[in-house]
């Protein structure tokens, strides 16, 4: 019963992102409301996965959002293929269920925290930043707190099984990670609103809430799910390959600043809005 529950997760993270954009449900707070419930179940605080998400939109493939590319230097390529790695097979998702745990914490210790997490190649500053805000940071804790109950009570009645639900949470972090960045590894840097379209069966295309049209999501990042393949055709986007492949490409590792594939032009589509 727990393997449908871990192959559908990457759906269940598609629902949580049409609440992200605020589509999940028309009226506000109902958007609100069901997005807070999906992220408690999903195990990470809402306004952490909304907050991460919209800087995704406003820094992708600037030097704050661009997870495969190091630039070559002093610190080891063997510790950049690690946290790659790490990142990749599951490590996006352990980072946004301990930034729940960091919600616990007290307000000085989050802080101090957030700075020494901040760099100049991540979004932690921004991201601490827009959670400091009062009720966004009310809502945060909140549900950290649900959070932490809820799986506390899962463990303990599991029992002796726990260990399946451990690797079932675990299954869906290697999912929901893995899908994370595909469809901008090896994009071209400095195109904010630039993401490959990748075709998917209908059926996985259906789960994921059409997700793997990711080019035209980014150039409507307001518009529904089930609008978004009619935007797609009628706006003439190209396709980029195929889902599953541009997946398991990311396992290539990470790429080298000055690459040639992070400097080419993007295609027809991408990078401004259709005229």
């Amino acid at each position: 019963m727990l393997l449908p529950w871990v192959l559908v997760a990457n759906g269940w993270w598609a629902l949580i992102h049409e609440s992200l954009h605020g589509v999940l449900h028309p009226d506000p707070g109902g958007n609100l409301r069901w997005g807070r419930i999906q992220g408690v179940l999903f195990g990470a605080p809402y306004e952490l996965l909304r907050g991460g998400h919209l800087l995704h939109h406003a820094f992708s493939r600037d030097e704050r959002d661009r997870t495969e590319v190091f630039t070559p230097g002093p610190r080891g390529q063997a510790a950049v293929r690690l946290a790659y790695y790490f990142r990749l097979l599951g490590g996006l998702h352990l980072f946004e269920v301990a930034g729940g745990l960091v919600a616990l914490l007290p307000r000085p210790i989050i802080r101090r925290v957030a700075r020494a997490l901040a760099r100049d190649d991540n979004v932690v500053e921004a991201l601490a930043a827009r959670l400091q805000a009062p009720d966004t940071f009310r809502r945060y804790r909140t549900d950290a707190a649900a959070i932490a109950l809820l799986h506390a009570l899962a463990f303990a009645l599991y029992g002796a099984h726990a260990w399946m639900l451990l690797l079932a949470l675990a299954g869906r972090g290697l999912l929901v990670s893995l899908l994370d960045n595909a469809f901008h590894y090896g994009t071209p840097l400095g195109q904010r609103r630039h993401a490959r379209n990748l075709a998917a069966p209908p059926v996985l295309g259906g789960l994921i809430l059409n997700f793997n049209l990711h080019g035209s999501h980014h150039l409507r990042p307001g518009l529904p799910w089930w609008r978004l393949g009619e935007f797609h055709c009628a706006a003439g986007h190209p396709v980029d390959g195929a889902l599953v492949p541009a997946v398991l490409a990311q396992l290539a590792g990470p790429i080298p600043l000055g690459d040639s594939r992070l400097q080419a032009a993007p295609s027809p589509g991408h990078g401004a809005k259709p005229g």
